[in-house]
């Protein structure tokens, strides 16, 4: 049976597309379509249902120390209320998923990626027995939603009952909606400046319909699961399953900047450290392609007619007007300007290796 977020019926009335992503059922695009989506995002603002998220809370004596044994990136310095970007690994250094940690007043909040909610918990669970912690799995009890655009914040703040000054970016607050418990968080996938709002589902009744009537003076439009793959894509944001999996490593993948290895143990850790010292053999890379042809997941990349490696992500940038993508390439082929092709149908389209993100206006701060 798949699921159904807080806001399935929204998504009806409002004209979606349903399609099965992660065990829910989800809005793949609505009557404006895809690229009419990502345009409005990229000029004004989008609503997004992210329900299918999952959300970990970590308490207890030793919440710090074990929420930083289990990514790679160091938690100790988190303020109250700051959120951070990492990555959970295997031991051999294969990437789990990646996920956003809050620090609240009581702990840990982990932000997981929705296809892996029930295999991150399983893990989560499993590693916290050694430990002086408490774990919770709040996922099946949490709406999700995300306005994500450069006129967001003028459209959140006619939402909440309270204004909500200097939230910064990576940064979360508790918040009240028709006096209803909230978190609010200013983080994103876009490239765009943004908002999460967190509440329960019995709290989540009307919100939808409220998010757009707000911002209809500012143009707002519900964003599906498609719009919202090519806005991450143009900003080269790694997706799990496709760019990133437990066969890639952060370093591989370009991460490096969430791997602490000054910070004490972590999972992964000695598996990481040794293929820093020998070095990756294959990098993740942006590629801008010549012409209309997407270059999907799975295509060879070549050079010299030598396959060097292959895509993972590729879509076509409304934002840009051309086809990009992500791919893995062998260590030697990975420098930005390196000119190579992609196998389409028994046919190649010349590419270039670039210097990340495609889209560079976007408003984040």
């Amino acid at each position: 049976m798949l699921k159904k977020t807080a806001f399935y019926n929204d998504h009806l009335k409002h004209g979606a597309k349903i399609v099965d992503f992660a065990g829910y059922e989800m809005p793949i695009q609505y009557s404006q379509g895809i690229v009419a989506e990502t345009k409005t995002v990229r000029s004004a603002a989008g609503l997004f249902d992210v329900s299918h998220m999952g959300e970990i809370e970590i308490t207890g004596p030793q919440a710090l120390s074990f929420t930083n044994y289990l990514v790679t990136n160091d938690i100790e310095s988190l303020q109250e209320d700051q959120v951070l970007y990492t990555v959970m690994c295997l031991e051999q250094g294969g990437i789990i998923d990646d996920l956003l940690v809050y620090r609240r007043p009581r702990g840990y909040l982990l932000v997981v990626n929705g296809a892996n909610q029930d295999k991150d918990w399983q893990w989560v669970e499993e590693q916290s027995k050694k430990w002086d912690v408490q774990v919770t799995n709040l996922s099946d009890q949490t709406a999700q939603i995300a306005i994500q655009g450069p006129i967001s914040e003028k459209i959140l703040n006619k939402l909440v009952d309270q204004p909500l000054p200097n939230l910064n970016y990576y940064f979360s607050k508790d918040a009240t909606i028709n006096n209803q418990p909230a978190l609010i968080s200013r983080t994103g996938y876009t490239g765009e400046d943004g908002f999460e709002i967190y509440l329960d589902n019995r709290h989540a009744s009307g919100l939808w319909d409220q998010v757009l009537t707000s911002g209809e003076e500012f143009g707002i439009t519900p964003a599906g699961l498609g719009a919202r793959d090519i806005l991450r894509l143009e900003m080269g944001y790694c997706l799990y399953g496709n760019d990133i999996t437990e066969q890639t490593t952060p370093l591989e993948a370009g991460l490096k900047w969430v791997v602490k290895m000054k910070k004490n143990d972590f999972i992964g850790k000695e598996s990481l450290q040794q293929q820093i010292d020998e070095g990756v053999q294959k990098k993740l890379v942006p590629l801008a392609v010549s012409g209309k042809q997407i270059p999907r997941k799975g295509f060879p990349i070549m050079s010299n007619r030598q396959k060097v490696g292959e895509v993972t992500s590729g879509g076509w940038s409304p934002s840009l007007a051309k086809c990009i993508a992500l791919g893995y390439v062998k260590k030697g082929h990975h420098k930005s300007g390196t000119e190579v092709e992609i196998e389409v149908r028994n046919r190649t389209i010349p590419a270039q290796i670039i210097k990340g993100p495609f889209y560079k206006q976007g408003s984040h701060l």
